[in-house]
């Protein structure tokens, strides 16, 4: 295979961690047990400058090279989502209701990899400080561990990570210049009226009519008031009211999500969800709430390095396993929030035939794995080579 044969000698020993990880799902930024065991491996590896308890569970490891030089950061997520697995494979989770449904178990042992070579190794300059993050998924585990100040603190100067993608060739890479993800954003709608009894809807100042015309109204933002080049994606994913047939409910509810690359997007929907809902309000004749959060930022690769990223994947999976210009995804990820503050990229590579992210019948393909830790190794040897 074309990786470091180093880390392809160990490649039994992260199927093993991969699947006490997977095993032992945590969630949000309490994932106590699972940055206790990264720790014992990581001192098993003889890396000892490790800093714990960041972003509440948190960790950065450093490791030294043989000269001095900047710093590059490597991040892993290892956070799980709280889902039920349906897998049943031998080593399903052990914690009802959690699992490793998005394949951070498999990010966090590519990480694990690289640091067990780059600890033995240490043929670059500068230092490598590996991130392992917590709470992707949901609390922005990447904006406290930025808050906190993990960039300034390590001297950070650039920052990379992987996100794994099933059904794509097993190593292949692929990533872009500029926004590669969306930002998220969420909205949630109170509409108030007045209920009684469905019989005599004069008496009433119904909120699911109301609501139906917010959510239909809302199509036309994509539709009609975006230029068609900026991308944009308005979704409402929940709507609930009444209780009964012959009731006219008090309230309804609305939410849902936004996806942007560009604030001025962003902008232009909060404008025109405010005048929307307003109007509503005011043409149906009853009280409506508009609460918009901004979340996630967009995910945007410096230029530069993805054509230093790429050149690395290319020496792990071959010039024809890399697209360096792929596409845009309009998911999202907190690894925004590091790219808001230095330069880096963020790439996808391929595990092969599997179920998709976020299903209860995911498993990472310990496959990849070779490949992942080969990237980060060979990343920081040839971005921070000895003797420069």
């Amino acid at each position: 295979m074309p990786i470091v044969n180093r880390i392809a000698a160990f490649d039994e020993d992260m199927k093993k961690w991969r699947r006490n990880i997977h095993q032992n799902p945590e969630l949000g930024l309490n994932c106590h047990e699972t940055a206790s065991f990264i720790e014992a491996r990581l001192r098993e590896f003889g890396i000892d400058k490790i800093h714990t308890g960041i972003a509440k569970s948190g960790l950065v490891a450093i490791i030294d090279g043989k000269d001095d030089g900047d710093t590059i950061g490597l991040r892993a997520d290892i956070d799980a989502l709280p889902m039920t697995e349906t897998t049943n494979l031998e080593y399903s989770s052990n914690n009802p209701g959690l699992m490793h449904a998005c394949g951070h178990d498999g990010h966090t042992t590519m990480l694990l990899g690289a640091a067990r070579y780059l600890s033995e190794t240490r043929n670059f300059s500068g230092r490598v400080a590996l991130i392992f993050q917590p709470a992707e998924e949901n609390e922005g585990g990447g904006r406290i561990m930025v808050e906190e100040g993990i960039l300034d603190r390590f001297d950070i100067k650039n920052v990379y990570a992987i996100h794994n993608t099933p059904d794509v060739e097993l190593g292949k890479f692929y990533t872009m210049p500029g926004p590669i993800m969306a930002g998220a954003d969420k909205f949630h709608i109170d509409v108030v009226g007045v209920g009684g009894h469905g019989a005599y809807p004069h008496e009433t100042k119904d909120p699911i009519t109301a609501a139906i015309g917010i959510v239909q109204t809302f199509q036309t933002i994509v539709s009609r008031s975006r230029d068609p080049n900026d991308k944009l994606v308005v979704s409402v994913t929940q709507i609930h009211a009444g209780s009964t047939d012959n009731v006219t409910p008090q309230n309804a509810y609305i939410n849902g999500t936004v996806r942007t690359f560009d604030k001025k997007v962003q902008e232009l929907v909060i404008k025109r969800m405010e005048e929307i809902v307003s109007g509503h309000a005011q043409s149906f004749g009853l009280e409506c709430k508009l609460r918009y959060e901004k979340g996630y930022p967009p995910t945007i690769n410096s230029p530069e390095n993805v054509k230093t990223a790429a050149l690395a994947a290319e020496d792990i999976s071959g010039v024809n396993m890399v697209d360096d210009n792929a596409g845009q995804e309009m998911g999202a990820e907190d690894f925004s929030y590091l790219l808001e503050k230095r330069p880096g990229a963020y790439l996808f590579l391929g595990i092969g035939e599997a179920a998709g992210l976020h299903n209860t019948n995911y498993d990472f393909n310990d496959d990849a794995s070779v490949y992942g830790a080969s990237f980060f190794a060979r990343l920081v040897e040839m971005s921070q080579p000895l003797g420069r």
